[in-house]
């Protein structure tokens, strides 16, 4: 029996084959820390005894999700992954003066690789697996242990298959396929399985598209995601390497046998596929564009942004929409580029002035309204359109706002009509 790609990873990382439900101790390429989660991986590397980091050109700290501070508290737990990057040197620390969200960050400097294994203690780490990485979030002391030995016990998972077919209408992107199959299959419809995505839709979607959908797999439950590597990634990469005088390391591309055995497959047809909301309070609470519209949902705020779905890409879809336009007189509309990189771009392609004139708030790049954490929080019974992936009780603040997951372009004309519309229209 063949092997898939999460498995192949593994089998080279271990110097053996291995197969699904394998435990397995390997070495991890890059362990990802952020401002919320690292203290506690410091602390636990403190109380160890351990003096220095076993590989510490493959573990990095991104400080995006309070940043700049909010108040005394965060401003102390940021202090604590400072000192600590600034007494070990760290190569890859990045703060204020070269911020962004880390799963978007990460990439874009050359840093995650094809054939990697990565954790981070974020469970978004799973974006990175549009590469051709193996990348899952873990918790903070199991972030620590790589930090100490510079690798990690793992369980290899099961994999289903996603087949995807068909070229993507107008308007529906990666974050529509992603929002579908969760829909599908449910929040806990992949519990510790890796989603390998194939078939012939993916040449039609570029690495903005790649990276949303393999973010989002988390909210099935999933280990992982992951997508072959193909000459978009290539290029990606390539561009990657030029801009940063190289990549962090030589890339392995590995791909799934024929006869690889997969627990399941799961058929999209993605040329007849709508744009996807997903309704309070679940991703999985999946709906059409169609029956959506049917609802009239007066929206309060709206919010372009996250590692789901900041990147120039969806500033570009939504300047598309909003130029010569305005936010409803109700409604709010913030927007986060999800690097420093991309709002300088943005600001270079006249993206920037098209949304601030329109009536938008952009902010610097910040996982703060996704979370709930500051800027963007909203009211009690307020409702809102994000791009963002998740819309639990209580995500954005009050416990009885509403969060109504969608993509940039669907965001965009909702702000504009002050309720939730179709972009197609």
């Amino acid at each position: 029996m063949g092997q898939t790609i999460t498995e192949k990873i593994f089998s080279q990382h271990a110097n053996k084959e291995v197969k699904a439900g394998d435990i397995v101790r390997v070495d991890i390429d890059m362990i990802i820390g952020n401002d919320i989660t690292t203290p506690i991986s410091i602390k636990a590397f403190n109380e160890s005894g351990a003096e220095s980091l076993a590989r510490p050109d493959n573990f990095c700290i991104v400080m995006d999700h309070y940043i700049p501070a909010k108040d005394i508290a965060s401003a102390n737990q940021a202090k604590i992954s400072r000192e600590f990057a600034y007494k070990h040197n760290l190569k890859n620390y990045f703060d204020e003066k070269d911020m962004g969200i880390e799963h978007a960050l990460l990439p874009e400097k050359g840093l995650v690789i094809p054939g990697d294994v990565i954790i981070g203690a974020d469970s978004h780490t799973c974006t990175h697996g549009a590469l051709g990485a193996f990348a899952t979030g873990m918790g903070s002391t199991d972030l620590a242990f790589g930090m100490i030995t510079g690798g990690n016990w793992f369980k290899v998972p099961e994999t289903i298959k996603v087949e995807l077919s068909g070229k993507p209408a107008q308007h529906i992107y990666g974050k529509d396929i992603i929002l579908e199959l969760i829909r599908l299959i449910g929040v806990d419809g992949a519990l510790y399985q890796a989603i390998e995505f194939s078939g012939d839709t993916i040449q039609y979607l570029n690495m903005a598209d790649r990276f949303s959908i393999c973010n989002m797999v988390i909210e099935a439950g999933a280990k992982n995601g992951i997508i072959a590597v193909d000459d978009i990634t290539k290029e990606y990469l390539k561009e990657r390497a030029e801009v940063n005088s190289g990549l962090r390391d030589e890339p392995i591309y590995h791909y799934a046998d024929e006869d690889a055995s997969y627990s399941q497959v799961i058929k999209i047809d993605v040329a007849n596929l709508s744009p996807v909301i997903a309704y309070p309070f679940l991703p999985s609470n999946g709906k059409s564009m169609e029956e959506a519209v049917k609802d009239d949902l007066k929206i309060d705020q709206v919010m372009i942004g996250s590692c789901t779905n900041g990147r120039i890409e969806d500033l570009r879809i939504a300047s598309e929409i909003m130029k010569g336009k305005k936010v409803a007189k109700h409604t709010r509309m913030i927007v986060t580029p999800a690097t420093q990189k991309i709002l300088l771009q943005a600001q270079e392609e006249g993206l920037l002035k098209i949304l601030i004139e329109a009536g938008a708030v952009v902010s610097n790049p910040t996982c703060g309204a996704c979370l709930g954490g500051y800027m963007g929080i909203l009211g009690d019974n307020e409702r809102c359109v994000a791009t963002t992936n998740r819309n639990f009780v209580g995500r954005m603040g009050s416990r009885t706002s509403e969060i109504y997951l969608a993509n940039s372009a669907v965001a965009a004309a909702s702000a504009i009509a002050g309720k939730l519309v179709d972009p197609r229209d």
